[in-house]
């Protein structure tokens, strides 16, 4: 049966007759005495198609047949599915799915955002669905918790915030995860950087260099960071700490922490960096950090200076020097007691590679610069960029003439001379 006409779907007509028959199938459900998410799928699909033909014929509403199915089949997502995002979350070309109050939907396919012609009801209609969404995830949100992040059952973070902090309505965003894309052979198949480059980050993984990898909002940073941690060799207990849990690591030995956001007025809270200091009581080979955003910034640079070699973690920053800043910062706000002096010499002992990803202007991802932290120069941390990327005349990465100093690192460059 061939879909049902754009015209149609999403349009005034179809939301009309799609409450209605709701509010006709709420009736009948009071009526029947059961609840449609017990039963299977294909028998509600069955009955939903049936009471929806029924609604129709006996309204005498001039939809033909395949509309009545589209209406059926938005009743059914609602009822016990996604609602008007279901689509969505099931399209594996969808990256982010915005939601701007409930009248604008917004994905990102590639990098590029396009609006979407499905719609919720109202304000009312969008906050009850994030409710029902909720509520087996054990988190809240009306006026006393008006924002949540949660990670969705199916793989996802999801972000949401209502009024009245959200002007214009609830506000929402999804970000997908797609397990098994992240290899480095995918990698490169799609250009983000070159067999070269990712013969270096191999290396450089396998050889226990500490790596952070930088980059704004939707770069690509926990895509690189799963690619990078394929290289970890599988006898290695590696432990990823997360505030919502996004790394798909292909390796056999993973242990993943989650932060707990706290309860009324914070209690029962349990931090990135409460979770960085347990773990090195677990007796951990490799720390991974999805994102340094706090106070933990302290313990990761401990644990990275103080033997757990390899250790990776993402930072939101712009360029490596940026990213500089940004650890003296996090670390300031963290309370750290020493010179700035001091902290300078324990980022340039503790991080050896500063590997920066970006998303281009046609929505296309890349690894944009690796860099090379070799020690101090003066009261300063002194830094060498190893690769860069150009986009001109052709995209491509250049090995700039910059020597390898990291002794972990220089046999990679004789071998490649």
């Amino acid at each position: 049966m061939s879909a049902p006409t754009g015209g149609f779907l999403g349009s005034p007509e179809f939301e009309r007759i799609q409450y209605a028959a709701h509010d006709f199938l709420i009736d009948r459900i009071t009526e029947l005495g059961s609840s449609f998410a017990d039963w299977p799928r294909d028998r509600l699909i069955r009955v939903v198609r049936q009471e929806v033909g029924l609604f129709v014929a006996s309204r005498q509403i001039a939809i033909n047949e395949r509309e009545v199915t589209a209406i059926a089949d938005a009743l059914i997502k609602e009822l016990v599915g996604y609602g008007p995002i279901e689509d969505l979350l099931n399209d594996a070309a969808v990256e982010d799915i915005l939601i701007n109050g409930p009248h604008s939907i917004v994905v990102s396919r590639r990098g590029v955002l396009t609006n979407e012609p499905v719609r919720f009801r109202d304000n009312e209609h969008l906050v009850g669905f994030l409710r029902r969404l909720l509520a087996p995830l054990g988190r809240r949100l009306d006026e006393s918790s008006p924002m949540v992040d949660a990670r969705l059952p199916g793989g996802g973070r999801l972000n949401a915030i209502i009024p009245p902090l959200a002007v214009d309505g609830a506000a929402v965003s999804i970000r997908k995860f797609h397990s098994g894309f992240y290899t480095g052979d995918r990698m490169v198949e799609v250009g983000a950087l070159s067999p070269e480059l990712l013969d270096f980050l191999a290396y450089a993984v396998r050889q226990r260099c500490n790596l952070l990898v930088i980059g704004a909002t939707s770069s690509g940073k926990t895509s690189m960071l799963n690619v990078l941690s394929n290289y970890i060799p599988s006898g290695e207990r590696v432990i990823t700490i997360e505030d919502t849990a996004e790394l798909d690591l292909q390796h056999p030995h993973v242990v993943k922490l989650e932060s707990r956001p706290g309860g009324y007025e914070g209690a029962g809270q349990i931090t990135i960096r409460d979770l960085v200091r347990n773990s090195l009581r677990m007796r951990p080979d490799r720390i991974v950090v999805g994102e340094v955003r706090g106070a933990e910034v302290l313990e990761m640079l401990q644990a990275m200076s103080t033997g757990h070699d390899g250790s990776m973690g993402t930072l939101h920053a712009s360029s490596a020097l940026d990213a500089l800043y940004r650890l003296e910062m996090l670390a300031g706000f963290a309370g750290f007691a020493g010179s700035d002096l001091s902290l300078r010499r324990q980022v340039a002992s503790a991080v050896d590679l500063i590997v920066q990803v970006g998303r281009l202007a046609d929505g296309s991802r890349r690894m944009l610069s690796v860099t090379e932290l070799t020690g101090m120069n003066q009261d300063m941390v002194a830094m060498q960029e190893l690769f860069r990327f150009s986009s001109s005349p052709t995209p491509r990465w250049i090995r700039t003439d910059a020597r390898i100093s990291n002794s972990k690192l220089a046999p990679w460059e004789r071998i490649h001379a």
